[in-house]
């Protein structure tokens, strides 16, 4: 019997997977080079997250325009630009690299994102981050891992641009083109300073980051970093040594930041058996429900129980928005939400499966905070930002995103309430059931608080961003995997999340 279950999980999870990696669910964005709409010159002068100065991490002075080394260094160029042996590149990395950096975290996110299949005898095992390698591979990129991921990748980009602009307009080594102007740039020309490539911050923050929290991609990462590099010299855009300047800059850039994750609570989050059955016995005693899996083999454990516990990037702790109790199983409350659930179960409109299913967010996908990430990068292109005010919107989106997670599984794993299958006789989902407990929705209370971000930096956007939250929260009523006050306690949450991140973005000096 067991061997069954066993077989018959493997080819529901392998149909998921199929399902969700068939669908229209993109994550790459086509886009031509742009001019940018600002340069910001004084971006060198923002507020970084960590950093405790813009020059924590030092660099030395470049040669100058006019020494042999440096001519030296235009002569290579010429050469490669000549050969034009990486033009793939070139076009595939374009003028703003951050974006490509975005889409690379979130497939791998999505490439991750599968549970590990349960043994012969129903237990389960779990991925470790000590042998990696070693089956089931680490990570399991679940939610709280995927926006983990985008957080410290955003942030320590950000950190690392700041700290790059500071330094071109300390050494102010004018652009390539600008000191020879017989070569010709592949893309929009400007006048930043190239000394110490922000391109080459990029890809050295990006690499190193990545390659921390995906160790097994190390050396895809590694090829996809150095191709980048080597596009940049191509593109007639950074010489050797604005590229070898921007690498140390940004390696140590990385290093602050992986120091921050080695101690953020993520190594705790999931919990053993006995730990887990404490959380659900304390949640009888103070409310009368509990949450189980309804999986069959069940997990003994849900996702990420202490997750709630990691270090929050603005918002100060997480009982001050924590929401309030649900309400009781089979009160008043209680029975309208579950009524509204069992109409949709009958009564459920191809335009509302569409929504449910779009949604779904499930195995082999980048999840919710990907979905976001990718509306951010939409309008990143559409309103033509440059590298720094890209990695601003993206840094800011996804603390905020981070915050949103840790909240919603701190009252997860607080309130412990029951999922619909388990609080609803007979009922059925068209998505299957998360396997954590259900009050508050994570697509909810994730949405909110980058919808409201979002909107921050793109107030003309506002309305669409709305809409979609609202979106992204009705889809998990119309698939049977929450109660509407579920929903409804989660944007309330997201909201005032994001408005701790938002008050950050104002002070920190970006017009």
């Amino acid at each position: 019997m067991k061997t069954l279950k066993y077989t018959l999980f493997l080819i529901a999870t392998l149909a998921v997977l199929f399902i969700s990696c068939s669908k229209d669910y993109p994550t790459g964005s086509e886009f031509d080079p742009y001019t940018f709409s600002g340069t910001d010159q004084n971006g060198g002068d923002w507020k970084p997250i960590l950093l405790t100065s813009n020059e924590q991490i030092i660099i030395d002075a470049p040669n100058s325009p006019n020494s042999d080394a440096y001519k030296a260094e235009l002569s290579a160029m010429k050469k490669t630009i000549s050969s034009n042996a990486d033009a793939e590149a070139i076009a595939y990395w374009s003028n703003n690299p951050i974006i490509r950096w975005n889409e690379i975290a979130r497939d791998l996110a999505a490439k991750y994102n599968l549970t590990p299949a349960p043994n012969a005898d129903g237990t389960y095992p779990s991925p470790n981050a000590a042998i990696p390698d070693v089956y089931p591979y680490f990570p399991f990129a679940h939610p709280p891992y995927a926006c983990r991921v985008l957080a410290y990748l955003s942030t320590a980009q950000f950190d690392g641009l700041i700290a790059a602009w500071h330094y071109k307009y300390k050494f102010n080594r004018p652009a390539v083109h600008i000191t020879d102007n017989t070569i010709k740039s592949a893309f929009p020309t400007h006048d930043l300073p190239s000394y110490p490539s922000d391109g080459a911050v990029i890809a050295a923050v990006s690499r190193d980051i990545l390659s921390a929290l995906f160790p097994l991609e190390k050396q895809f990462i590694k090829e996809k970093a150095d191709e980048m590099k080597r596009s940049l010299i191509a593109a007639g855009l950074n010489v050797e040594s604005d590229i070898i300047a921007g690498d140390s800059l940004g390696r140590g850039i990385a290093k602050v930041f992986l120091k921050r994750a080695s101690t953020d609570g993520m190594s705790k989050a999931q919990v053993s058996v006995a730990v887990s059955d404490s959380l659900r016995k304390v949640a009888l005693a103070r409310f009368g429900w509990e949450w189980s899996n309804q999986e069959s083999p069940q997990r003994p454990v849900g996702i990420a129980p202490f997750y709630g516990k990691l270090k929050l990037w603005s918002v100060p702790n997480v009982e001050i928005v924590r929401p309030l109790p649900p309400p009781a199983p089979g009160s008043a409350e209680f029975n309208k939400a579950a009524e509204e659930l069992r109409s949709y179960e009958q009564n459920l409109t191809n335009e509302q499966r569409r929504i449910a299913n779009w949604w779904s967010d499930g195995l082999g996908t980048y999840a919710p905070p990907g979905h976001w990430n990718r509306f951010a990068t939409d309008n990143i292109i559409k309103y033509k930002m440059n590298p720094l005010r890209s990695a601003r919107v993206y840094a800011y989106l996804n603390m905020s995103i981070q915050d949103a997670g840790i909240s919603c599984w701190d009252a997860k794993y607080y309130y412990h309430y029951p999922r619909p299958i388990q609080a609803m006789n007979g009922f059925k989902t068209i998505l299957g059931t998360p396997n954590f407990p259900s009050y508050t929705s994570g697509h909810s209370t994730f949405s909110a608080a980058a919808a409201a971000l979002l909107s921050h930096f793109f107030p003309a956007e506002k309305t669409q961003f709305d809409k979609m939250a609202l979106e992204a929260s009705e889809s998990r009523i119309y698939g049977g995997i929450h109660f509407r006050f579920d929903c409804e306690a989660g944007l309330e949450s997201g909201k005032k999340i994001a408005e701790y991140t938002i008050q950050k973005a104002i002070a920190d000096g970006a017009k």
